[in-house]
């Protein structure tokens, strides 16, 4: 009956992803658009590099700090009526900073905005695994978050020929109006759940109670051990060590190294819907696709300590596309964590993964940072970066040791079991 329901609700059930992933293009685009503005943002605002920092980290703090209270609210309010009004918060938040007139104004601005897009993945991760089969969900999250990177594309060179035309303000006005397009399409078109799938039992209890359940779990804080590491050693690679590792350390010029970290983006492109694919279809479990990708990456971040300067650029291009590929299952860590509590829980289990999720970059960087002992400019080789590809592949290897006591998810197991052929 239940398979049936999902069939007949297949037309909403993408018209939702479509909707959904419109806000999250967005969210992804607004992380990283600082950076190709940064010229005109330091001076119309006379903004200092400091402040210019402060003003990058705002979206990041105010994404973090909603991840819990967004749980408990998608959980007992659903995500029809909570992602419509969080989104308007970021609609805001956009204008207000295409019209700052201090940096004061731009960093509130910007912490608006981080709020205002902080349901733009949890929410649909709540809605998918209601409008699509158990055994779609990992595939599903894969695909979409995959195609989430094109909202990071726009924000490189889209976003420079755009305030070339219209000015930085102007851009962020026009942002703001494609975001109120999307809240309004939200309203439209979100349902909570297909027709004839019942809702689970209303659980009347104290919110922190069921927050307190997740995290008495020894299983969530593995999990949510395993996002931070995994994320947040990626990032640290591709978004500080990589560059002046492969230029100091590699010799690569630098277009090459653009293309090198252009190919672990392309790995992480390919890796999140097939490594969705072959947990949901083809292996039927969580656990042993994590983990193995866990050990391979502390195999890869050792290596890099090993490479050799002048090695071929091609082979550099290849090792950065496996790492990419490697690193890519996250959606998963998601899928399990939420398969592992009750439904009543679901939202407010990923939520509480996904701030380890995004603390994680920040954390690895400031440690690692503290891990070298040359300016950038001064590393040789790749052995100048020892303490980062040791503390990088400890703490994944900690993880994955860790995630071997974790209970694998029966949910796709059982879906399969009772699902007719």
């Amino acid at each position: 009956m239940e398979s049936n329901s999902y069939n007949a609700s297949r037309g909403r059930a993408w018209a939702i992803f479509a909707t959904c992933l419109m806000g999250f293009n967005l969210s992804m685009f607004y992380r990283v658009s600082v950076t190709v503005i940064s010229p005109d943002l330091s001076r119309d605002l006379e903004l200092t590099a400091s402040q210019l920092g402060d003003l990058s980290a705002a979206f990041f703090y105010g994404f973090a700090l909603c991840q819990i209270p967004l749980g408990m609210a998608l959980d007992r309010l659903g995500a029809r009526k909570v992602m419509p009004l969080v989104s308007l918060v970021g609609v805001i938040g956009a204008v207000l900073f295409a019209t700052a007139s201090s940096s004061g104004m731009a960093v509130a601005a910007r912490a608006m905005i981080g709020v205002g897009m902080s349901c733009n993945l949890m929410g649909p991760l709540y809605l998918f695994a209601i409008w699509f089969p158990p055994n779609r969900f990992a595939t599903i999250a894969g695909l979409f978050m995959s195609l989430g990177v094109l909202g990071q594309l726009s924000a490189t060179t889209p976003l420079v020929f755009l305030s070339q035309a219209m000015g930085w303000r102007g851009s962020f006005l026009a942002v703001a109006a494609v975001a109120l397009v999307q809240v309004a399409a939200l309203v439209l078109v979100l349902r909570e759940r297909p027709p004839g799938v019942e809702a689970p039992p209303v659980v009347r209890e104290n919110p922190l109670r069921g927050l307190g359940q997740v995290l008495r779990m020894p299983a969530y804080w593995i999990i949510s051990m395993g996002q931070l590491f995994r994320y947040g050693c990626t990032m640290t690679l591709l978004g500080l060590w990589g560059g002046p590792y492969l230029i100091y350390a590699l010799g690569l010029n630098q277009v090459q190294t653009g293309n090198a970290l252009l190919c672990a983006s392309l790995g992480t492109i390919m890796g999140l819907p097939l490594f969705g694919r072959l947990s949901d279809s083809l292996l039927g479990t969580r656990k042993y696709v994590i983990i193995p990708s866990l050990f391979l990456l502390v195999l890869l971040f050792l290596l890099l300590g090993l490479l050799p300067h002048g090695m071929p650029f091609w082979a550099v291009y290849g090792l950065f596309l496996v790492l990419g590929l490697i690193s890519s299952p996250g959606q998963i860590m998601f899928a399990h964590i939420r398969e592992l509590v009750p439904s009543h829980l679901a939202a407010r289990a990923m939520t509480a993964s996904n701030l380890f999720l995004m603390i994680g970059p920040a954390l690895v960087m400031q440690i690692s940072g503290l891990l070298v002992f040359k300016e950038p400019d001064a590393i040789t080789g790749a052995g100048d970066l020892w303490g980062v590809w040791l503390f990088m592949a400890a703490g994944l290897c900690l993880a994955g040791i860790a995630y071997l006591f974790v209970p694998d998810s029966q949910v796709v197991k059982k879906f399969k079991k009772n699902t007719p052929r």
